[in-house]
């Protein structure tokens, strides 16, 4: 009873045909005598018939089948009649009339339903941890297979097309030295050597510009990655990445082969064209329009400069925002007053709806969110308008606002958290009113220019933005130590929809140059070389030009399907406190064990 077809195989054409199924029960119903059973693998659904002239033998089989019984069943594919044609199924011109049935395995009753709808087609989601638990019943539903398969065809198309560029796939250590990136690293005890531990990559940053030391010019692997940080929707303790690094290049070289490795995904498998290169936006410029480095450009709500708007009357709150708006101040030391015109929806914005967006601009430390609509007259009204009354030409001009629109603004002392407050506003505006240009399905964009340094006001002490690797702009070089704050990374970050798709830079490759970071980030030569020695002894002997890039595969995955979570994309995810309810790890081990690897667990 082993299959000779799958259960999406079958067609008008294979009428006649006598063939074995294998799969699922997905539902099964009774009707005037006849036994319909919907028989599932991960290739799609057919319909079994068991008709009332059947042997009695066979019916008998037919009423003890349950939801989820695994069967074996042979039978002979019958054409529907045109009035009967299931067009919701690819298999819905046919069904197969069963002649043998074969149970292969029973099953308790269902902890949730599967693929289970409400009756106007919306799905009903079983609670996660339920799902989690019984992951392997969730992964039955039709939605997880068609992502485990969309993911499975997007990794293939990955190597698929590095390979025919001429890139290597080379593994490298999942055991390796505890180094400073960032996030908290895995430990692992060792047994051998008692006291000392390996750790779990974050990425495999250094090992993989040592393949570039080693002559190894394009290198790719799709690494798994482990960070000890707070889990959210878009991130997991475990990872994996689209891990890149290519040697005599330069940036365009990086983003020209990112750009083409994704349209190939993307026409692979979804057969969606992208353009064949993304645009490119400046980080200041980001914040500056969009109040974020990873904007979501599928709709086109820019913030606007709103600083002219404190010489007008004598409204304190803006003042603030306006003191030191020159844009020929660093960004760091300039104010900002930023206003978004958001087009014909005053007569639908309430007060209460205008202090919903307020309560998000307050998430991002925003002192308020001031306002105020231009009526049907052209008249400001509501809000502020009180302070601005008869200047309505003037800011309409400037703001390019007309009857009908409801301005908003963010004025702070800081221009970044007048940037990232309104941004949060237009993130949420995108949502209510649904924003987003159909025909934009997928909006990619470089975000470039980075700053290479940030403040550390806590600590009183400059440290990288993204790594102690990355490559500053030369223009910057003889400036670095005398103004670490205007200092740009030759580095760059792609962004799908509102989400950070991809990190990657050109590298240092000069050890003096790399000397010169570590002391502006207070690293002591002493201290880099106890955390990066191999790496810059590495270095010193005749290092190419490199840099590289690493997308998200979860993420990506998550995006091409439309989902929210990547624990949507991930065979085997944790839940949002890093733990497995199916298996129930973490979990403490045998004492024995402890033992071996000389550790005793401390009681807080």
């Amino acid at each position: 009873m082993k299959r000779t077809v799958t259960c999406g195989d079958l067609r008008k054409a294979d009428d006649g045909k006598t063939v074995i199924l294998n799969g699922w029960v997905h539902r099964i119903r009774e009707h005037g005598g006849i036994s319909f059973i919907n028989l599932r693998d991960r290739y799609g659904i057919t319909q079994v018939v068991v008709d009332s002239d059947s042997p009695a033998e066979l019916q008998d089989v037919a009423k003890t089948i349950r939801m989820e019984f695994c069967l074996a069943i042979e039978g002979v594919v019958r054409a529907r009649p045109d009035t009967m044609i299931n067009k919701d199924m690819a298999t819905g011109e046919v069904e197969l009339v069963a002649k043998k049935i074969q149970i292969l395995a029973k099953s308790e009753v269902l902890p949730f339903m599967l693929d289970e709808v409400q009756k106007d087609g919306t799905p009903v989601v079983p609670n996660e941890d339920l799902r989690l638990k019984y992951r392997y019943l969730d992964l039955r539903s039709q939605k997880m297979q068609h992502n485990i398969i969309l993911r499975s065809q997007v990794a293939f198309a990955t190597r698929e097309y590095l390979t025919s560029k001429g890139f290597l796939e080379i593994e490298t250590p999942t055991f390796i030295k505890s180094t400073p990136e960032g996030a908290r690293d895995y430990l692992v005890p060792s047994r051998v050597h008692p006291g000392t531990f390996y750790s779990l990559p974050q990425s495999p940053q250094l090992y993989k510009q040592l393949l570039m030391v080693s002559g190894f010019d394009k290198y790719f692997q799709i690494a798994r990655c482990y960070r000890d940080e707070d889990a959210r929707g878009d991130r997991q303790p475990e990872f994996t990445q689209i891990d890149m690094e290519l040697s005599f290049t330069n940036r365009d070289e990086v983003l020209s082969t990112t750009e083409g490795m994704m349209g190939h995904i993307f026409k692979k498998t979804l057969n969606v064209d992208l353009p064949e290169h993304f645009e490119r936006l400046a980080w200041e410029d980001a914040f500056d329009f969009y109040g974020s480095d990873k904007p979501d450009l599928r709709f086109d709500l820019k913030m606007q400069d709103a600083a002219f708007m404190a010489d007008l009357s004598d409204f304190g709150a803006f003042k603030a925002g306006a003191a030191n708006a020159d844009k020929a101040l660093p960004r760091h030391q300039r104010s900002g007053l930023k206003a978004l015109v958001v087009k014909n929806v005053a007569d639908k914005y309430s007060r209460k709806m205008i202090e919903a967006l307020e309560s998000e601009a307050k998430k991002y430390k925003a002192k308020g969110l001031a306002w105020m609509k231009v009526n049907a007259e052209g008249v400001f009204e509501g809000g502020i308008s009180k302070f601005y009354a008869g200047k309505e030409a003037e800011i309409c001009a400037k703001l390019g606002a007309e009857k009908n629109d409801l301005l908003l603004f963010v004025s702070d002392e800081k221009w970044q958290v007048a940037c990232v407050a309104l941004g949060a506003v237009r993130k949420q505006l995108g949502k209510d009113l649904n924003l987003y240009n159909p025909a934009d399905e997928f909006h990619f964009v470089w975000i470039v220019d980075f700053p290479y340094f940030a403040w550390n006001e806590e600590e009183n002490h400059w440290e990288t933005e993204h790594h102690m690797f990355t490559l500053p702009q030369q223009k910057y070089w003889p400036t670095l130590e005398s103004n670490p704050g205007e200092v740009k990374g030759d580095l760059y970050d792609l962004v799908l929809n509102g989400y950070e798709l991809a990190s990657g830079s050109m590298r240092i490759n000069d050890p003096e140059l790399q000397q010169r970071i570590f002391a502006i980030a207070g690293y002591s030569n002493e201290r880099a070389q106890k955390a990066f020695g191999f790496l810059v002894e590495a270095f010193k002997y005749g290092a190419p030009p490199h840099g590289g890039i690493a997308p998200g595969l979860d993420r990506l995955v998550m995006l091409m399907c439309h989902e929210e979570s990547i624990h949507e994309v991930i065979a085997f995810p944790k839940n949002n406190l890093a733990q497995s309810p199916m298996d129930e790890c973490p979990a403490p081990v045998d004492e024995q064990q402890l033992k071996d690897l000389h550790i005793r667990i401390v009681e807080d």
